[in-house]
């Protein structure tokens, strides 16, 4: 009796041993492609998941990873090929543009020397005012290309925030005017320093204001915190959750009847991802509050 009870014990424990050892190069395995999917999803690579296993189940996971790797990084090709197409396309559509433009403002200029009666000047302030409407697009365009092209790092300086929006809004003094709109500012006492690009930062700040005063009811009101987050504020009556989500999509526009090609804020956003910042939009209470800062 004694005999077999040592029998069945020793067989269990060599069952045990096994099964533990059996367990423990499983999970070993499994940790290796843990890291290795880590790796292949990070770096631009065709080398698959390799596992030394004979376990059955892990080498089908294996299997079944690498066929989505494959999968993943064909659609991958795919966007940037048709990215990269769409790129060269718009940068060719606004150097085809630009030399009718030249022409258009060259005649206009000589039809301004010649004797038009009271119609034909209206007639032709309409059309100096679509064909300025048009340049704007078109270099619109042209800088979006530019921007999302350029793969070099924005070099960075101090660079006080504070300053800049100051300067930004002083710059839309006579469009604000114009509008009917008094913004209200609250800005800190004492400059706010960061390590960023001027140029890239004023072009955000521009862009978000022109966005603001093209689509805002008739107010703006501007905050910035001591750490440099800065807000932009107004009613926007009639914004959709999911038309505030797209806000920042290329070629996107609230009002298709606006006169915009719908790249102002996808150009912010570009520039302030290459910043190292953050950028994004929230709508509460029909109040478009549209902001940047630094990442936490």
């Amino acid at each position: 009796m004694v005999f077999w009870l040592s029998v069945i014990i020793g067989v269990s424990l060599i069952i045990i041993m096994t099964l533990s050892l059996r367990l423990m190069l499983v999970r070993r395995s499994l940790c290796r492609i843990s890291r290795d999917l880590a790796e292949r999803l990070s770096d631009d690579t065709n080398v698959l998941i390799d596992v030394s296993s004979g376990d059955r189940a892990v080498r089908e996971l294996a299997a079944g990873l690498n066929r989505q790797l494959a999968e993943l990084r064909r659609q991958r090709n795919r966007f940037e090929h048709g990215d990269l197409e769409l790129k060269e396309a718009i940068t060719n559509i606004s150097h085809d543009l630009r030399t009718p433009l030249t022409s258009i403002y060259g005649y206009l200029n000589l039809l301004k020397g010649e004797a038009l009666s009271a119609d034909g000047r209206l007639y032709a302030e309409a059309i100096e005012e679509r064909t300025d409407a048009m340049k704007k697009m078109t270099e619109e365009l042209f800088g979006y290309t530019l921007v999302v092209s350029d793969t070099e790092e924005l070099p960075k300086q101090m660079t006080d925030v504070r300053a800049i929006v100051e300067s930004c809004l002083s710059s839309y003094y006579a469009v604000f005017k114009e509008k009917g709109i008094e913004p209200a500012i609250s800005l800190p006492e004492r400059k706010v320093e960061l390590m960023l690009n001027e140029d890239a930062l004023r072009r955000v700040f521009e862009n978000i204001i022109s966005n603001a005063v093209k689509y805002t009811d008739g107010d703006l009101r501007v905050d910035m915190t001591a750490d440099g987050m800065v807000t932009f504020s107004n009613h926007a009556a009639g914004l959709t959750e999911l038309q505030t989500e797209r806000l920042f999509d290329r070629f996107y526009t609230v009002n298709t009847a606006r006169k915009s090609t719908g790249l102002g804020l996808a150009i912010a956003r570009t520039l302030t991802e290459k910043m190292g910042m953050e950028i994004g939009a929230v709508c509460e209470d029909q109040i478009l509050k549209v902001w940047v800062r630094p990442k936490e």
